[in-house]
């Protein structure tokens, strides 16, 4: 049962000529209701973590995972906003950055890659605080369109969320005006430190009052998105950062919204959280496949290379592609430690055995592409899959109502 408790997320307030969203303070009061569907949420989105977590340490190689969830999670994310590239746009400019037009979306997934690996990095000695999202976001702006958009520094006027061009009395939503965005920024700030609640009931909650804030001018859906990850390795249940929501968020991007806003609207923070756990669940479960099939994919592929020739090159270089899945005849030389014509004649091999194909060229330089692995993440970078079987497949997800923002 929806819970519609007005006030409790903050109220519409006149400012100006029109009215914004005043967020009321965290805690939410009156605190998060468990109920027995809570509850089951929880505890099946908690294994699902545990999982996930665990499953890592017994991979043969897990840091090809995090290269690999990390970049569907960028591309995701980006498109989310509306970026055009895709993930195999993003592999192509990483072997060949000439081959793509310097103002490419493409370089806002670059960004959003290296404003992820900084503040993971810089976690240990920075924890999650406004400083830490600013410099997320100085990164993740730093070129393409928002590098007009004061990166790294919080807003100083009014946004509002809608329909590209309308105007602010047409808007879906508008945030806290300046006055009451910075004491909701404090208090946002604040709660990153509570313990009060299971961890991934606080990840919902923080991801939900950051959107309702929304700092920044620009970018502020991918910052967001990002610290969900980011507080589940600061408080460690994940070693590694393999989760990421987006996907979830863009294949039920109307009920993720819907959700958001009636959380505002109406109090309803348990059908937010609940909809939140459900897509813990079921991207984790996906992760675990995706796991599960590019380890099984990189020991037949191996074990292909292996038997075609006497050389250790075409298997070393097969292992390689998990990282590199858009190589050059150059490149190839230069992961083997050979001349250019010893990797090209590996590179040949790789083709003749159906690991890699020819993509094109950009100038004289001929690249190639690690087809079944760029096939593999195309599919589980599209749909959520074997994560939802069934009846899950034919409704929206738990915590969700039929009722559209």
């Amino acid at each position: 049962m929806a819970q519609h408790i007005e006030g409790r997320s903050g109220q519409y307030v006149p400012f100006g000529s029109y009215h914004c969203f005043a967020p009321a303070p965290l805690p939410l009061v009156p605190p998060v209701h468990f109920d027995g569907e809570m509850q089951l949420l929880l505890s099946s989105a908690d294994r699902a973590v545990a999982r996930l977590d665990g499953a890592a340490l017994t991979l043969p190689n897990p840091d090809l995972f995090v290269y690999a969830f990390m970049r569907q999670e960028a591309a995701l994310s980006s498109q989310i906003e509306g970026t055009q590239a895709s993930l195999e746009d993003l592999f192509e400019y990483e072997a060949v950055p000439e081959a793509v037009a310097p103002h490419s979306d493409v370089t806002e997934i670059i960004n959003y890659i290296q404003a992820m690996n900084w503040g993971l990095a810089e976690l240990p000695q920075l924890p999650l605080s406004k400083r830490l999202v600013q410099g997320l976001h100085e990164r993740l702006l730093a070129s393409g369109r928002g590098a007009a958009r004061n990166p790294g520094s919080f807003r100083q006027g009014q946004n509002h969320i809608g329909p590209p061009g309308c105007s602010i009395e047409e808007a879906t939503f508008v945030p806290p005006a300046v006055p009451l965005m910075e004491p909701a920024l404090d208090n946002w700030e604040r709660y990153l430190h509570e313990r009060d609640l299971p961890v991934l009931v606080r990840c919902a909650i923080l991801h939900a009052q950051f959107e309702t804030i929304h700092p920044f001018w620009g970018g502020n859906g991918r910052v967001g998105r990002m610290l969900i990850t980011l507080k589940l390795c600061e408080e460690e249940i994940l070693e590694r950062p393999l989760l990421y929501l987006s996907l979830y968020f863009k294949q039920f991007r109307q009920e993720y919204y819907a959700s958001l806003q009636r959380a505002r609207d109406h109090g309803d923070w348990e059908g937010w959280i609940k909809f939140f756990l459900n897509g813990v669940r079921l991207t984790c479960r996906a992760a675990l496949d995706a796991a599960r099939r590019i380890t099984a994919l990189r020991e037949e592929l191996l074990g292909r290379a292996q038997s075609a020739s006497r050389s250790s090159s075409p298997a070393r270089l097969t292992e390689e592609l998990f990282r590199h899945p858009y190589i050059t005849f150059s490149q190839a030389a230069l992961f083997l430690n050979t001349t250019n014509q010893g990797g090209a004649n590996t590179v040949e091999a790789l083709v003749q055995l159906g690991i890699l194909e020819e993509a094109g060229r950009s100038g004289r330089t001929r690249m190639f592409a690690f087809r079944p692995y760029l096939d593999l993440l195309h599919e589980t970078s599209d749909d959520l899959g074997p994560a939802i079987g069934g009846e899950d497949r034919l409704r929206p997800p738990l915590g969700t109502h039929s009722s559209q923002v």
